[in-house]
């Protein structure tokens, strides 16, 4: 990467509310019997005040005010700003809730396609924030967000724009989509302290949970007071070998992370915020192409989803706020069901300065990114 891209804000909207990644907790509850992360009580007092500001908010999918919360939250200096907030899955209760009624009547609200469009999200960020460049958004399953980074990436270098907000929301703890992953058969029905053990390699059955959250970055070529920045970048694509896209070894991260490391050294790679999301291939192929690509000494694992759930579309922005937690703080999140040991296999106690984070969906899209500070 020619030249770092540098994080000036960061805002995440997740079920740990004011809670931070290093409590020792997950923040799950039950909906109809399922575990899901849903926002905590604050937040949802939040969402209620925006959609009483405007009579139009009220319309809004959740997806879309989630990423409107999150961006209202960062700190800007100019309106001048790209935006690209990208969700997996988009306006997914709304649009099962104007299908339904299509169903039941043959017609729906003259609204239904401006709200229900994907690019509806990041045009919404526009209209709340008046901004007054490009606003954009798409999909690409669980590396959505990571592709909104790469976006900001590439047109901050380009100079097309000098500031960008990137990130991505996702709001997917409706029945029909909780019912496509059972279907997978890829759902938790673990019924102990922790229902979602990502990385747990010894786990005999799938236990992904899906969590809502929404995370956004203020990024620029300019160097930002906290010089937390984005240093490298790897992407790959996997054949397809199952329903979800994941070979065994790992293949694709494999190359995605060693394209994101560049010529940097393994061992200066602090620690690896994992995709990881709880299910038996998924954690596999990735800690097999970790292993491949720093050994058995490998860099400290870290992961979050066995806390918050899977944000599908949102799950890279969550792990890069996370990261930048780590770098800012130098406090690592323990994930109390696994080995220290596997966990930290090099037994290291230094400083962060430089960590790795993942993400892969399906299609086999697998993004790696580094990020550091001094």
């Amino acid at each position: 990467m020619k030249n770092p891209i540098y994080i000036h804000d960061a805002a995440l909207i997740s079920p740990l509310g004011e809670n931070g990644f290093s409590s020792a907790q997950s923040f799950f509850c039950t909906q109809k019997g399922t575990p899901v992360g849903r926002l905590d009580a604050t937040t949802e007092a939040e969402i209620r005040s925006l959609q009483a500001e405007n009579s139009q908010y009220q319309k809004l999918d959740r997806s879309t005010l989630l990423a409107i919360l999150a961006a209202r939250k960062l700190q800007l200096d100019t309106k001048d700003v790209a935006i690209n907030i990208g969700s997996s899955r988009g306006a997914t209760a709304i649009w099962e809730d104007f299908h339904e009624e299509f169903i039941k009547t043959g017609t729906v609200p003259v609204q239904t396609s401006p709200l229900t469009t994907l690019g509806n999200v990041s045009s919404w960020v526009a209209q709340d924030l008046g901004t007054e460049a490009t606003a954009f958004s798409h999909s690409i399953t669980c590396a959505t967000a990571a592709h909104s980074l790469l976006n900001a990436i590439a047109w901050l270098e380009s100079g097309m724009v000098t500031t960008f907000i990137a990130g991505g929301t996702e709001a997917p703890l409706t029945d029909f989509t909780i019912a496509q992953m059972k279907a997978l058969r890829i759902y938790s029905h673990e019924s102990d302290s922790f229902k979602c053990r990502a990385l747990d390699l010894e786990k005999k059955a799938n236990t992904m949970i899906l969590g809502e959250a929404a995370a956004c970055f203020v990024l620029s070529k300019k160097p930002s007071s906290n010089a937390i920045r984005i240093s490298g970048y790897g992407t790959a694509i996997e054949s397809l070998q199952s329903a979800t896209s994941m070979s065994s070894e790992g293949l694709g991260f494999q190359k995605s992370m060693k394209a994101a490391i560049g010529d940097a050294s393994n061992d200066s790679i602090d620690a690896i915020i994992t995709h990881a999301p709880g299910t038996i291939l998924g954690d596999s192929s990735e800690v097999h192409a970790i292993q491949a690509v720093f050994g058995k000494k490998h860099p400290r694992l870290c992961n979050n989803k066995w806390q918050i759930g899977h944000s599908l579309g949102a799950s890279a922005a969550v792990n890069l706020y996370m990261a930048m937690d780590v770098l800012t703080h130098h406090q690592f999140k323990s994930i109390p069901y696994l080995r220290p040991e596997f966990v930290n296999p090099r037994g290291s106690t230094a400083v962060p300065k430089k960590i790795l984070i993942n993400a892969s969906g399906f299609g086999g899209n697998c993004v790696s990114i580094l990020v550091e500070k001094d």
